[in-house]
């Protein structure tokens, strides 16, 4: 057998690996996964990423800093949040209005987004494809009132106002973090219409959890309570995105005065809490 036959079996050898292996993939997804979905309430697998992409050191250093979350993680699993951070960044577009996009930025926002999917393994949506920065509120044409934050599906943008997600990142005891609220909705969205594992969870879990919203008993327990702030019951869609900004920022707070909503706001998300 010469070079070239050798090179040629060689590859072929490479295809027919690769070919087998998205056979499996799509079978484990298709037929395996809807049954351990059903039996488990979870994602077969989160984490397949056959070339991890890697952050700069600095970068690193940036999630050790603003993330706790990212602290407490095995070295096997931030090399999965940077690999998350770092799709994440080239995925979508970044547009400052009157600002400049720093580095420090994208990577705070995309390692709160990370952060709120770390459960999901389909985590990038093309419900949305660009974050547009404003450096403060900013004024609507449509609302005609000043905002700090908003998700549009219709531009397929999510918008803030940079010193309000900063505050809201970095004040974390308020329950009032800007950026998981309104990437919250995004997620709802994707929940309706997306097909995969994570979204049928998350959609299935939200309908037990707005119960919490729509029955008039527990809606008054909410209330007198006093846990949750005013803005939660708005609606439905603002209910949620409040409910997983304490669900981060005061989690023992949470699961000690409502622990079955606790508990169904952590399978939503698929929260891992080791």
């Amino acid at each position: 057998m010469n070079m070239g036959e050798t090179i040629l079996v060689f590859l072929t050898y490479i295809l027919v690996v690769i070919v087998s292996l998205c056979m499996i993939m799509g079978f484990l997804r298709l037929v395996v996964e809807p049954a351990y979905v059903l039996a488990f309430n979870k994602p077969l697998y989160l984490h397949w990423y056959p070339i991890p992409k890697k952050l700069k050191s600095s970068q690193r250093l940036m999630l050790e800093k603003e993330f706790s979350f990212y602290r407490k993680l095995s070295n096997k699993r931030k090399a999965y949040f940077e690999h998350r951070v770092k799709s994440f960044i080239e995925y979508y577009q970044f547009l400052g209005k009157d600002v400049h996009v720093s580095e420090e930025m994208k990577i705070i926002i995309a390692g709160t987004y990370v952060m709120l999917t770390f459960g999901m393994r389909y985590y990038l949506t093309p419900l949305f494809q660009k974050i547009i920065i404003y450096p403060s509120q900013y004024f609507s044409t449509i609302t005609e009132q000043n905002h700090k934050g908003e998700y549009n599906p219709r531009l397929k943008a999510v918008v803030f106002s940079w010193e309000d997600f900063l505050l809201g990142h970095q004040t974390t005891n308020d329950n009032v973090n800007l950026g998981l609220h309104e990437f919250t909705h995004v997620l709802h969205f994707h929940a309706i219409k997306g097909k995969d594992a994570s979204a049928s969870i998350f959609y299935d879990e939200f309908n037990e959890i707005v119960k919490y919203y729509n029955d008039a008993r527990m809606s008054s327990e909410l209330t007198e309570r006093g846990y949750f702030r005013d803005y939660a019951y708005e609606n439905q869609f603002e209910f949620l995105s409040v409910l997983l900004e304490h669900f981060f920022e005061s989690p023992e707070t949470f699961k000690k005065e409502f622990p079955e909503l606790y508990e169904r706001v952590k399978a939503m998300i698929n929260f891992n809490e080791e």
